[in-house]
């Protein structure tokens, strides 16, 4: 039976009110409740089984859980299935089956020697059908000030060529933060070569151009008086698509900071103005983190490494949706979770990758040993009705956490490196970072940067 463009039952019910109500308002009313209660409601009478089975439905559960841009990637990637009747149930029941990634090391063009020297707390992102790399640390504590551009387009690529940026660039940098905002990158702060934290916000913009194929602009941006102090190592991410919120970070005397700060983009992207958030519980300060927008009004915040040097395994939700801001701690405890041991790390990356989930990925711990390991956050098991300013449930202690399995290429164990996931959420790019160098381990810091490019490949079958 097909369910994709009507809802035609049979109007005669009798019994609860519910029954009664139109299909185009009850439609409404399943799409605001979690997939668990659609479940169960599948169940209670023949009406809502055919409801809840509808195609319908379920493709506008996809693109409400997954993300419209999301599931269009998903389409366009698998274009043999467009011919038929495509099930959403069957691709949101297959996304959340999923268990396990696959490791796979990019290459560049034969003989090819321009491409990105190795280095770690650079930026990394995907932009407009683009990765966009800019600065870092190297050999030396040197920083370097360099922009790379490699078109990836809507398929999956093993050889990438990339190209640099010679003009209009910031100064050189490390642990700065760079976010995509639309179609833009938007960097603040870091770290130079001479100890000097930075506060300068600059706006990038990758330009398809027929002629001249793709070109990269950097500009910075007027943000008047008012400014966060400087820092580095902070952590940042964009909420509600136009603003920025960055968190703590290394200050001035190496001084560990636990400020929130929030920066609005006016509509020509020429300005920008930057207000702190001071709520009364926050997060303790930190640097080494990350700040993952988990949906348009919620970010996630993880690890990192404190004031006494401690490395952390915190989880705290800023939630922007009630028209105010106010910091929330998930508390869970590490024993009750399979291998949680190991997950308090610093220098790590967190994506939101399909399926609403946060993927965990390296880092290192309070030894300076150094992660390889792939860890899920599932953001569906944290509830979103807070009584007060902490979480904590069995609920939330028993399903929020998962190691996932790794096939495939087997990466070097790394921490400060930096990744992006493109428009699907089902691969991510992971570029350079810290890594242990096997030639050296007789010296005190056992250290070289890495210079590999490797995708991770979310196994999905569709």
């Amino acid at each position: 039976m097909e369910e994709a463009t009507s809802f035609s039952v049979n109007q005669n019910y009798s019994g609860s009110p519910i029954t009664n109500i139109a299909e185009d308002y009850l439609f409404t009313i399943i799409l605001l409740l979690p997939i668990d209660a659609i479940l169960s409601l599948s169940k209670t009478c023949k009406r809502f089984k055919v409801l809840t089975s509808s195609n319908t439905l379920w493709k506008s559960l996809c693109k409400r859980d997954f993300g419209s841009t999301c599931v269009d990637s998903l389409l366009k990637s698998n274009h043999h299935n467009q011919q038929h009747q495509f099930s959403w149930m069957k691709l949101y029941k297959k996304v959340y089956q999923m268990d396990s990634l696959c490791c796979h090391k990019l290459s560049y063009p034969h003989g090819d020697l321009d491409f990105p020297t190795a280095r770690a707390s650079h930026s990394l992102n995907f932009v407009s059908d683009c990765l966009v790399l800019f600065g870092g640390g190297c050999d030396g504590g040197r920083h370097l000030d360099d922009t790379w551009v490699a078109y990836i387009g809507n398929d999956f690529q093993r050889i990438l060529k990339w190209q640099t940026v010679h003009s209009g660039i910031p100064s050189g940098r490390f642990g700065h933060t760079c976010v995509e905002m639309g179609d833009l990158l938007v960097l603040f702060g870091g770290i130079n070569d001479h100890g000097n934290r930075q506060n300068d916000t600059w706006v990038g913009k990758v330009t398809h151009n027929e002629n001249k194929g793709i070109t990269f602009s950097w500009k910075m941006l007027d943000v008047g008086n008012v400014a966060p102090p400087p820092r580095g190592a902070h952590a940042a991410c964009c909420i509600d698509d136009k603003r920025m919120v960055i968190h703590g970070g290394i200050g001035l005397h190496g001084l560990r900071l636990g400020d929130t700060w929030i920066l609005e983009l006016s509509d020509s992207h020429c300005f920008g103005t930057w207000h702190e958030i001071v709520i009364q519980q926050s997060p303790p300060p930190r640097s080494g983190h990350t700040l993952t927008c988990i949906a348009r009004n919620r970010t996630i915040l993880f690890g990192g490494r404190g004031s006494g040097y401690e490395v952390l395994h915190d989880v705290w939700l800023l939630d922007t949706c009630q028209g105010y801001m106010r910091w929330i701690q998930v508390l869970y405890d590490l024993q009750n979770i399979p291998d949680g041991v190991s997950l308090p790390r610093v220098g790590h990356t967190a994506t939101m990758v399909l399926g609403g989930r946060l993927l965990i990925y390296g880092g290192e711990d309070s030894s300076r040993h150094r992660k390889n390991d792939f860890w899920i956050l599932d953001i569906s098991s944290i509830p979103f009705t807070f009584p007060s300013t902490t979480v904590n449930s069995k609920r939330v202690l028993t399903r929020m956490w998962k190691r996932w399995k790794s096939n495939g290429y087997e990466p070097e164990s790394r921490s400060f490196h930096r990744a992006c996931v493109d428009p699907s959420g089902r691969y991510l790019y992971v570029f350079g970072g810290m890594v242990d160098d096997l030639l050296q381990l007789v010296e005190p810091s056992g250290l070289k940067f890495d210079k590999k490019l490797f995708l991770v490949e979310l196994l999905l079958q569709i």
